[in-house]
């Protein structure tokens, strides 16, 4: 599957070497895991693609606003990133498909205002710390080469070749 949608997102993989959606409803997993949106295989990395779309929702700039109190936050970061990222990797190392190093990325669908910015800097900064350092001592393996956090427009300048565009409602 080349075109992949979340939200009101829809992702052009087309390039990839392979691109699929990890949390397929309806399709089996382990019991507790908690899975990224999209794997993307590329020649030389694995991107974990996790959407999070506030401007989906009817009234979206009221959503908007509440989702980015919510990065201000580590509820997001503790309960739902860090938890996608860690075990879809360990999905993924127990497939046999850990072969490239992973490049979290968290795809946030704001408007990419200058205050959008300096707020998912500050979120990736905290991210990245909880990602390598989630017990009492730092992972002595990282499984996560970095992560990045990024707005639609940012998208589009770091994976050019992975076009991405807004669906209608």
């Amino acid at each position: 599957m080349s075109v992949l949608a979340e939200g009101g997102l829809e992702f052009d993989f087309s390039r990839a070497v392979h691109a699929e959606r990890l949390d397929l409803q309806g399709v089996p997993i382990p019991e507790g895991m908690k899975l990224v949106d999209f794997v993307v295989t590329d020649s030389s990395e694995v991107l974990l693609v996790e959407v999070k779309d506030p401007g989906q929702a009817r009234d979206p700039e009221p959503a908007r606003e509440a989702f980015r109190g919510r990065l201000g936050t580590n509820e997001l970061i503790n309960g739902e990133l860090v938890p996608k990222a860690r075990d879809s990797y360990t999905f993924l190392h127990l497939m046999a498909r850990d072969d490239r190093p992973m490049l979290f990325v968290v795809v946030v669908g704001l408007d990419g205002r200058a205050s959008d910015h300096a707020l998912l800097g500050q979120f990736k900064s905290r991210l990245l710390h909880r990602l390598r350092h989630e017990a009492s001592e730092r992972w002595e393996r990282l499984y996560v080469r970095d992560c990045v956090v990024l707005t639609p427009r940012d998208w589009r300048r770091l994976f050019p070749h992975y076009p991405l565009r807004r669906r209608r409602r």
